[in-house]
């Protein structure tokens, strides 16, 4: 899921009607391909490291967006020298910085799934729906009671789920959580480069970024295998074509006519559909208190998106 820095979800409103439905539909599938894959990421620890996992999935991520950028030849949005931004150098280092932010929450969060479910490490990252406009405070961005709100419950929800009755939190619900603060990090630097340079240049030279420090990570403490790699086939497939390539460019695409309070609520939903594939595909079931929990912090991620959102659509 992708908000901006303000904690609102980006989105231009233009010809509604029938466009709705289909921004919808594809809001809809981009959500659930992203909450499925963490079932993809989940598995794929069976059978490789999770740095050499994000590294080639990245990779994929990179192969992906490249004939987008081919068939732009390079340039990407059209701007006048007035409205270029940052020179060259420093658009690179804002990307490259992105792709190591990017690098960090990714890898907690691949570690994490070693120790936790995908279920859980949905609803924990989608935490950073509501970390990005507190961290935003700090910035000198204006918030509304609507982050507060959800903030309490979403703490309330994390409790139930993750929370023991000695009081600690598990090893990967700790770190799936630690990964959401750098998710959230990841948004601000993003909102603060899209304006200033090309959507596509940034996704892929971050993506290049976080795939070439995963593979060095992953040569210094990890131990694959090219039969590993084999097993792990179709989850690093799925985490890299569907997950970071075709998802993004179905967001891109339907975000052009989606209605503010229609992408609020179903892009939210990949949270759901993490815990709704870890049950399926992998057997896992959540107890009352961890239903609960889960119900508390959707319930919590929607009010911080949705409080002033209904004036907007």
């Amino acid at each position: 899921m992708h908000i901006d820095e303000a904690g609102n979800l980006p989105m231009t409103r233009t010809d509604k009607g029938s466009g709705t439905l289909k921004s919808d539909t594809l809001l809809l599938l981009t959500a659930s391909i992203w909450g499925f894959a963490f079932v993809a990421q989940r598995v794929g620890m069976d059978y490789v490291g999770p740095f050499g996992f994000n590294g080639v999935r990245f990779a994929l991520g990179c192969l992906v967006l490249l004939p987008l950028l081919l068939k732009n030849g390079g340039n990407g949005d059209a701007r006048s020298p007035s409205d270029a931004g940052p020179s060259t150098l420093s658009g690179l280092g804002g990307a490259l910085l992105a792709g190591l932010v990017l690098f960090t929450g990714a890898s907690f969060q691949q570690v994490a799934l070693i120790y936790t479910t995908a279920g859980n490490a949905g609803f924990i990252t989608g935490l950073y729906v509501i970390i990005v406009p507190i961290i935003g405070i700090f910035l000198g961005h204006h918030t509304h009671g609507g982050t507060w709100i959800g903030a309490v419950l979403a703490a309330a929800g994390l409790y139930l789920l993750s929370v023991t009755a000695s009081l600690t939190i598990s090893w990967g619900d700790l770190l799936v959580l630690i990964g959401a603060f750098f998710w959230a990090c990841h948004v601000h630097i993003i909102g603060w480069l899209s304006p200033r340079g090309d959507a596509l240049k940034i996704s892929f030279l971050q993506y290049a970024a976080c795939s070439i420090l995963s593979m060095a990570v992953s040569l210094l403490v990890e131990v694959n295998t090219l039969q590993g790699y084999m097993a792990a086939t179709v989850p690093i497939l799925y985490g890299g074509v569907m997950s970071v390539g075709v998802a993004y460019t179905l967001q891109v695409v339907a975000q052009k006519k989606a209605k503010p309070s229609h992408a609020a609520i179903i892009l939210s939903l990949e949270a759901v559909f993490a815990a709704l594939g870890g049950w399926i595909m992998l057997g896992e079931v959540l107890s009352r208190r961890g239903l609960a929990g889960c119900s508390l912090m959707f319930a919590g991620m929607l009010v911080s998106q949705l409080w002033r959102l209904p004036d907007r659509a």
